[in-house]
């Protein structure tokens, strides 16, 4: 047995994914290596087959029921139905067993039908055509049967099956166009590269003498990372190793663009495709309006629990005298009398627990799901959230989180992107302290009409001239811009402008191509990438070639990019373009004081900079700096790591030259927006990767710092000059001395906090030995308490997600919210409570890894103010309601045990028992979470303070909880003793006839349900058709319905308690007058509540009400349910 294999799948499986470092040799073509060359291991992997579906026939029903009891409502409801079947119960099993079956069936039938439409849609896709290259020959197959190593064609708009390693292409330079649009949203044109070695094979026979193995990393999910090498065999030589990246692989989903066709070989297939490895869902995230809900229960099973006690000691001390533990009408049985009193007791306990366990609604948790369900289509129907420039409105991931939407504290937003518009425009560039500004000025002078060839002062001295030459080339040839040359109109191709060639940029950055588009405008107009070789038309109208020789591609640690490129006089030169913070530390020469002074200028006026610089390398210098990116390359294992290194290595000794500046506006009403989210008490936090300067200037312009604002600082700068002690306890003294003297008034409590990413890594360590004044987070946490903004800069994308953590794990634990556009976005948006990603031009990353997705931040306002106000009272309101309706539904039933010896008597009929959840009561209240406006939208938008009003799950208290738990008991109350002290009078009907106890609980139940139900139409304030149809049509189906179970024989039943019961109620004058007076007499003393709390104690949102003019219809309310009912089952 090969133990080296069950090692390895021990540390897989046993370890987990990510602490499991092992490879994989894939044979292109499936063919094995030369004699001699390496042993032949054929390895086993899985097919192309693709599977979504979470059952299949065989399993469907024991996997489904399986997860269904996993929720501790419903097996809590199945081990209550078991007790009913085993023991002698008080109700019938089908009391129990048939809302249970009912959730269960409704559950197992939705959950049925959306696997089926996955199975569909796997099965059209595991069955479209591929072309595989089979002996010198293309051959058509299904793309489930696509193995491990098969060599595929794919042509141009064509999906690629599975993950391919690129080996040649149709275009000459071995390159091909790809969208990820699927992956990542990103629609622009990614160029990737075949390996250099196989990009001759141009033909099917050609690719059918390549002899290669790829060693490559196991699948894991990361769209971006991608290790591995190819070893090349030819006869009699040495194998030629190639390192492959990223930028060799094809990724399942993406489209071939631009490219007539491609031949790459398979790499990773079916479920082991990153598409399929992103899947995976998210963790999952509960509301704090759950959580609450969960405490709730556990007090009403504790509650019921109590019940059952206490009926079940005072069964046994009623039972002490012998007259009443065994009348003369209730003989016991001989196994009766020889059972143990505790086997007596304990069985009593549980009649009892399923006798009162309507206490707790199984009902609740369908309803629950069901509004939130139903509810999320309100966002995506939303037309004031549809962006038309995108085409596209707000989308909903999860519909867990609505209510949450209501009770955010802390909004935690990126700044490119996200409050800007990421459009980015060329305004400046300095070079050794000379401007430069496209059509405007050049050289501190005024251009007014002068062409774009102009701009550049063609008289400088030979210095500073070579110095301009060398940073417009180093624009022009640092980045990875593609260029389409034609553009077809009409089916003309438009490529000429004036005897020169036009070209249009395409890259992932935008920066990237303002900063092209800039350098054309001031003469120095890249062309194209053509046989590795870049070329640039010089202000002089020549073609200069610089030969391409290696990328060192951005990240966002080393915050740089660099190319390394031969000019066509041989020389080697290394260019560069970063942040200021990244290139001035590795500057050894060049005017960097002017250049600096520059930069800051233009960061304080809100502008996005980068520095540029360069070094010329020697034929020795540059085979040292290929061998270091040669060994790193190469690496299967810490590739990401040597690189870092290989890249710290050769990026040093740089000349300044100069620095860009580039304009990203602030997105239409972000800061309105921003202000109407600290009207609503929320603080907003700004987490930036971009400089201070530059990102203080954008929380001036949206409104984030006002003018009034106390900034305080605590960066790197800061903490040179004092140490990081003394200052954190600076500023903590100063707010805590501001919020003494202010005393109430909160106005004068104006700070503003920025940080960055080096001192924040300082913050969150743990405070050094001896300080004695607790730890620097906590002193820091207290300085945020009290500033109503934070900016964040220079952070990294896991400074971001620690933020939020830090502020999620603080003593009050509030609830947050993260927005962004980016990939770098997406830690902190799986960190917080709710993340929203924005539809942005930085791919579809953050949207994908969301739980709402917003086109703008504009969009942000009505998402949290109205459509998450609006589900927080809605939902509150359905989880308090559903307690409140089922203790006046049960604490009858535990009072008539008084009245009945404790012998376990049903006070309501089994049919009332089962259908009270189901259908009398359970859809006013659904309705009623989906369409309530308590006041209406345009109010909420005008007064964002109204939020402040459900802030920290207000509606959801204990107070509040305690309140309707009383006023359930209250009713309940009145509803009993009110039907008790009416039945006093044995002459109650006008024939002398007396009422039964089915009469008795039939009373006490019809005035309960008219009850509960008009409670609701009190609480109800956005009345519409629908609400009326629904409330007055429930009361009506419960009278209907009684007239039936009690007006005919059905045969079906043995015995038949209710006949007649319902009509002779009815026909009593006193029956009627009684109902009517308990149900005026139940509501009495919430009328009176609201009244008095509105005239003495009115809240902001209570004013809000008695402004508004009218309680009317609206139109835009009916619409959307006209369509919700056209458009969804209910």
């Amino acid at each position: 047995m090969d133990f080296s294999v069950l090692r390895n799948l021990i540390s897989r499986y046993c370890a987990g994914e990510e602490n499991w470092v092992d490879s994989r040799t894939v044979y292109v073509a499936r063919k094995e290596p030369p004699p001699g060359a390496e042993a032949y291991i054929p390895q086993r992997y899985p097919d192309n087959r693709i599977v979504s579906s979470k059952y299949t026939f065989w399993n469907f029903i024991p996997k489904n029921l399986f997860e269904q009891f996993r929720r501790i409502a419903n097996f809590y409801f199945l081990v209550i139905f078991l007790v009913q079947l085993i023991i002698d119960t008080p109700t019938s099993p089908v009391t129990s067993g048939l809302p249970l079956f009912f959730v269960i069936t409704v559950t197992a039938i939705k959950q049925g039908y959306e696997d089926w439409l996955r199975h569909k849609a796997d099965c059209s896709i595991n069955k479209c055509g591929v072309d595989v290259v089979e002996q010198g020959k293309v051959v058509r197959t299904q793309s489930h049967k696509l193995r491990v190593g098969d060599v595929v064609m794919v042509r141009e708009d064509e999906t690629f099956p599975c993950d391919l390693i690129l080996l040649s292409s149709s275009r000459e330079d071995g390159t091909c166009y790809v969208t990820t649009a699927s992956l990542d949203g990103e629609s622009s044109h990614k160029t990737y590269y075949a390996v250099p070695d196989t990009m001759a094979f141009r033909t099917e026979q050609e690719l059918d003498l390549l002899h290669a193995t790829i060693e490559c990393e196991q699948p894991q999910p990361d769209l971006y990372k991608y290790v591995g090498r190819m070893n090349i065999y030819k006869d009699g030589e040495e194998p030629i190793a190639r390192s492959l990246g990223a930028e060799n692989l094809l990724l399942r989903g993406a489209t071939l663009k631009n490219t007539q066709h491609i031949y790459a070989v398979a790499i990773y297939t079916g479920m082991e495709t990153k598409m399929a490895l992103n899947y995976q869902s998210k963790s999952q995230k509960r509301s704090a309006v759950e959580k609450k809900m969960n405490a709730f229960l556990i007090v009403y099973l504790c509650i019921l629990i109590s019940k059952a006690v206490i009926n079940t000691v005072l069964k046994y001390a009623w039972q002490w005298s012998p007259d009443h533990d065994e009348p003369w009408y209730n003989h016991r049985t001989e196994s009766e009398r020889q059972r143990h009193v505790v086997i007596r007791a304990f069985t009593d306990f549980l009649a009892f627990m399923v006798l009162f366990n309507y206490i707790i609604p199984v009902s609740m948790y369908v309803t629950v799901e069901m509004q939130k369900f139903l509810g999320s289509y309100f966002i995506a129907w939303d037309e004031e959230m549809f962006d038309q420039e995108l085409g596209e409105g707000a989308q909903v991931n999860t519909s867990d989180l609505n209510e949450e939407l209501g009770q955010v504290e802390y909004v935690f937003t990126d700044k490119t992107g996200t409050l800007t518009e990421n459009n980015m425009e060329f305004i400046e560039c300095c070079v050794d302290g000379n401007v430069y500004v496209p059509h405007a000025i050049c050289n501190g002078q005024i251009l007014s009409t002068a062409s774009s060839i102009d701009m550049i002062d063609s008289s400088p001295g030979g210095y500073r001239r070579e110095h301009e030459e060398l940073f417009f080339r180093a624009l022009c040839l640092c980045h990875t811009v593609q260029v389409k040359e034609a553009e077809t109109v009409d089916g003309i191709k438009q490529g000429l402008h004036q005897g020169k060639p036009t070209a249009f940029y395409i890259s992932s950055s935008p920066d990237e191509v303002a900063l092209v588009e800039g350098m054309k405008r001031l003469g120095y107009t890249y062309l194209r990438l053509k046989d590795s070789h870049m070329e640039i038309l010089n202000k002089d109208d020549e073609i200069e070639r610089f030969e391409l020789l290696h990328v060192l591609n951005f990240d966002s640690v080393r915050r740089r990019m660099s190319v390394i490129v031969k000019s066509s006089t041989g020389e080697y030169l290394l260019f560069c373009k970063g942040a200021d913070s990244s290139i001035f530390p590795r500057v050894v020469s060049g005017k960097v004081e002017q250049v600096k002074a520059r930069v800051e200028q233009n960061a304080v006026e809100g502008l996005r900079t980068l520095c540029v610089a360069y070094r010329r390398l020697s034929p020795a210098e540059y085979e040292e700096a290929c061998h270091h990116l040669s060994n790193a390359k190469l690496a299967l294992q810490d590739r990401e790591h040597r690189l870092a290194q290989a890249y710290d290595i050769i990026e040093r000794d740089f000349v300044l030259l100069g620095a860009t500046a580039v304009e990203d506006r602030l997105q239409e009403k972000a800061a309105d927006t921003i202000e109407a989210l600290h009207k609503a008490g929320m603080k907003v936090w700004v987490l930036t990767g971009d400089k201070m300067e530059t990102a203080a200037a954008t929380c001036y312009a949206s409104k984030l710092f006002r003018r009034s604002t106390q900034i305080l600082e605590l960066t790197k700068k800061r903490t040179e000059e004092q140490s990081l002690h003394d200052l954190l306890f600076e500023l903590n003294r100063t707010v805590l001395h501001q919020r003494s003297l202010s005393g109430l008034s909160v106005d004068c409590l104006d700070f503003g906090l920025i940080i960055d990413g080096a001192t924040l890594s300082a913050v969150l360590k743990h405070s050094p030995e001896g300080s004695g004044s607790g730890s620097y987070r906590d002193v820091f946490l207290d300085i945020c308490r009290n500033c109503s903004a934070v900016l964040c800069c220079r952070m990294a994308p896991l400074q971001k997600a620690q933020i939020v953590k830090l502020i999620k794990a603080s003593k009050e634990h509030p609830i947050t919210l993260a927005v962004g556009d980016g990939a770098n976005d997406v830690s902190m948006i799986l960190e917080a409570h709710v993340g929203i990603g924005i539809m942005g031009k930085e791919g579809r990353q953050a949207a994908r890894n969301s739980d709402y997705a917003i086109p703008k931040f504009k969009h942000l306002k009505k998402m949290l103010l109205v459509h998450g106000h609006y589900y927080y009272i809605r939902i509150a309101e359905l989880v308090q309601y559903f307690f409140y309706k089922n203790v006046c539904f049960i604490f009858p039933q535990f009072l008539y045990q008084f009245f009945c010896g404790f012998s376990q008597q049903p006070l309501y009929d089994t049919a009332y028992l089962t259908l009270y959840n189901i259908s009398f009561t359970s859809l006013p209240i659904l309705l009623y979470s989906l369409v309530e406006q308590h006041v209406t939208m345009d109010t909420l938008k005008k007064d964002p303070s109204l939020y402040r009003d459900i802030a920290k799950n207000s509606l959801l208290r204990w107070p509040v909880f305690l309140y309707w738990t009383c006023l359930g008991v209250f009713d309940a109350v009145v509803f009993f003793f009110g039907a008790y002290f009416l039945f006093d009078n044995t002459t109650f009907t006008s024939n002398g006839q007396m009422f039964g106890n089915w009469t008795f609980g039939t009373l006490v139940f019809t005035v309960l349900v008219f009850t509960v139900t008009l409670k609701l139409a009190l609480d109800t304030h956005h009345w519409t058709w629908i609400n009326h149809f629904v409330i007055w049509g429930s009361l009506l189906f419960y009278v209907i319905f009684s007239l039936l179970w009690g007006g005919i024989i059905w045969p079906f039943l043995n015995y038949q308690r209710m006949y007649y019961v319902f009509m002779q109620m009815l026909s009593s004058g006193p029956a009627w007058l009684s109902i009517i007076l308990l149900i005026t007499l139940s509501l009495l003393p919430d009328v009176l509540n609201k009244v008095l709390c509105r005239a003495l104690w009115p809240s902001a949102t209570e004013h809000a009400q008695s402004n508004r003019p009218c309680l009317t219809v609206e139109p835009s309310s009916i619409y959307m349910l006209s369509q919700s009912s056209s458009r969804i089952s209910f």
